[in-house]
């Protein structure tokens, strides 16, 4: 029987967390790109494109899940329910302008995880009352792979959340590996990090160039 993974199992899998982006990969498939990217130490991949139908998220969605799935990586799909459950992914992303995180638990099976994006210390609060997993804090310093969020937490915002939830807490924008260290310092558990994966050269020497950071820290 599958069961959702312990908040402890939970923080090493997202300890290095890949958020994709198409647009970013050099027009190379981004099955490559990610199967790089996980062969260099990515721990857990999250499917996210705003910008495709339903029929061709769901499609990267099978590819990526045939290849994470012998390797043991929990792949998570942005906001939509429909897809993470036709694919049988092992989480769910969700946003500020997604579906509400009681709904999203409401449809999908126990064991699939739940995250879910705070902006300001509102969101936070709020989390305390709902059926999460995980929270993601976004944006924690400016990033130009996402223009619509609030404004950076900062190293300080980080150790605030920090002190006011016992969740996992993964930290998003503008993470490369120059602050690593820093932020898994100021209270994150992980880092999701967008273009300096899919942007990279090559995405499997990038993933190690954080594992050895992240090693330090």
């Amino acid at each position: 029987m599958l069961t959702r993974p312990s908040p402890e199992a939970l923080r090493q899998q997202l300890r290095l967390y890949l958020v994709t982006d198409e647009g970013l990969c050099r027009g190379r498939p981004l099955a490559d790109v990610v199967a790089a990217a996980v062969q260099g130490g990515v721990g857990c991949v999250q499917l996210r494109d705003k910008h495709l139908g339903p029929r061709e998220v769901l499609a990267r969605a099978m590819v990526l899940k045939s290849l994470l799935a012998p390797l043991g990586v929990p792949l998570v799909i942005n906001d939509r329910v429909d897809v993470a459950l036709a694919c049988c992914a092992e989480g769910l992303h969700l946003g500020q302008g997604d579906m509400a995180p009681e709904e999203a638990r409401r449809l999908l099976p126990p064991h699939v995880f739940v995250g879910w994006s705070v902006e300001t210390p509102a969101d936070v609060a709020r989390s305390a009352s709902l059926p999460l997993d995980y929270l993601a804090v976004s944006p924690v310093f400016a990033t130009p792979t996402k223009t619509d969020t609030k404004p950076p937490w900062g190293l300080d915002g980080l150790r605030q959340v920090r002190a006011a939830t016992s969740l996992p807490l993964v930290a998003i924008g503008g993470i490369h590996p120059g602050n690593a260290r820093e932020v898994l310092r100021a209270g994150a558990d992980g880092l999701a990090v967008v273009s300096a994966l899919c942007a990279a050269e090559d995405p499997g020497a990038a993933a190690r160039a954080f594992q050895e950071e992240m090693n330090k820290a």
